[in-house]
């Protein structure tokens, strides 16, 4: 059994939670195992020891980060309430100040996952996706769920929200793009409606 198949031990814990503070100011791209484990209050040895090699400290926090994406939508109890309101929700987590640092990181590595796929970033992107295309999925009705109609406000959605937190990490007009999700959410759901379905 590899050390990463074995139980996390309390010291890789809590390294990988000091990595992930440290990788939500400074990034993931230039990452350098001797500046982190400095930062830290470790050593390149240890890392490489608790997470096998640099990728396997990569994968551990990009698992890290998806955790808290896991967390937010976890917290969304879409049974309760409707598409608008889970796609409201989410908006205001992801617009939220105190977030920036995890979106930022969030950015950087789906857009590494799409130019690196087969690194310790493979399938970040995919999965990003799919867990908020689930939730967004959990928010409909089932017989609207299972149309074209259905996936196809669900994808929209998503874009718009996705879109939106990448204009407003790049600008930080929060304004305006709070005026411009609520106006295209309420868009798609209104012409879902208006068309019948």
């Amino acid at each position: 059994m590899s050390i990463s198949d074995q139980p996390p031990s309390a010291r890789r814990t809590e390294l990988l939670d000091k990595a992930y503070d440290y990788v939500l100011v400074h990034g993931l791209s230039e990452l350098s195992l001797r500046p982190l484990a400095s930062a830290i209050g470790s050593s390149p040895r240890v890392l490489l020891f608790l997470f096998e090699s640099k990728d396997g400290l990569v994968r551990a926090l990009l698992q890290r980060a998806r955790r808290d994406e896991l967390d937010l939508l976890a917290s969304l109890d879409p049974a309760q309430t409707s598409m608008v309101d889970v796609a409201r929700a989410l908006w205001g987590w992801l617009s939220s100040g105190q977030h920036r640092a995890l979106l930022a990181l969030w950015a950087e590595a789906y857009g590494r996952s799409l130019i690196a796929p087969s690194g310790p970033w493979a399938r970040f992107a995919e999965d990003t996706v799919r867990d908020w295309l689930s939730l967004l999925s959990d928010a409909q009705s089932p017989l609207h769920r299972g149309s074209h109609a259905g996936e196809r406000e669900r994808t929209i959605v998503l874009a718009v929200l996705r879109g939106a937190m990448l204009d407003l990490l790049a600008t930080g007009d929060t304004d305006r793009v709070n005026a411009a999700v609520d106006a295209a959410i309420g868009a798609v759901i209104d012409g879902r409606h208006a068309a019948g379905s």
